[in-house]
């Protein structure tokens, strides 16, 4: 039975992100559908910029931009909301944290609307309007130029401001992660932000899904090392999973595969 529209889109993805790619032809013998069909898949996926389409199928998007960030959003939705339970688990209350832009950080935060105590300091609009409105939190949100693409303060001023706590804990994201155990990310102004915000927590907590590993973005953020949990649905990378351990990172996997 040929897959729903929806369902075989996510798995168009899943492809696309194993294999780096995906033709037409391939696609649908694989569903059992006709090649309008797929094309017609393709080019919904390349209009939300999850793909981008070349002569018989399609790519990953290039390592130089982003998806915007409603997409991204759509991106292993299901894997991020258990990433943000597992990570919103380390976290207990009466506790201070950095929040970092990120659809993952923003499922952390969604997570964390269980607990009590927090102060929570962010430069995520998104986080601080969905926490500010429960009394039990304090919402303190930086100050800068806010990107309009996805509400993220970022600059500067938002660095500059963040180096004035010392927090519990930090909770970050990262747009890939490479073999070597460098975090990445594409806008060198928010890596600033995310450099200070590693350096002012005690423990810091990073949170990405398994498809970061098939992206590639040119600024660093970090390496593993300075990291103190990685919370991910699966880690398909053997080498990164060994830094890990060398590094003494607590790597917690929510959908971990059998050996």
């Amino acid at each position: 039975m040929a897959l729903e529209t929806s369902e075989r889109q996510r798995e168009i993805l899943n492809l696309a992100r194993r294999h780096n790619g995906v033709s037409v032809d391939a696609l649908a013998a694989h569903f059992a559908v006709s090649l309008q069909t797929i094309r017609k898949d393709l080019n919904q996926l390349c209009e939300q910029r999850q793909l981008t389409r070349v002569h018989g199928g399609a790519t990953l998007p290039s390592g130089v931009e982003n998806l915007e960030y409603e997409a991204r959003r759509r991106i292993a939705a299901d894997a991020k909301q258990s990433i943000g339970r597992a990570a919103a688990a380390l976290i207990p209350n009466d506790a201070s944290l950095f929040i970092n832009i990120g659809t993952t950080t923003e499922a952390v935060s969604q997570a964390l609307l269980e607990h009590a105590g927090l102060l929570v300091v962010t430069n995520n609009i998104n986080v601080a309007n969905r926490m500010r409105v429960y009394p039990r939190f304090e919402v303190v949100i930086a100050g800068g130029v806010v990107r309009p693409s996805d509400g993220a303060v970022v600059g500067e001023a938002a660095a500059g401001f963040f180096s004035q706590f010392k927090v519990d804990y930090a909770v970050i994201g990262a747009s890939a992660l490479d073999q070597e155990g460098a975090l990445l990310d594409f806008d060198y102004r928010e890596v600033k932000v995310a450099q200070a915000i590693i350096a002012n927590a005690r423990h810091v907590i990073l949170v990405a899904d398994q498809g970061k590993f098939s992206r590639s973005a040119p600024v660093r953020i970090a390496r593993i090392d300075q990291i103190g949990s990685f919370v991910t649905d699966y880690c398909p990378s053997e080498s990164f999973r060994l830094k890990c351990v060398d590094a003494g990172v607590a790597l917690i996997e929510t959908a971990p595969r059998p050996d």
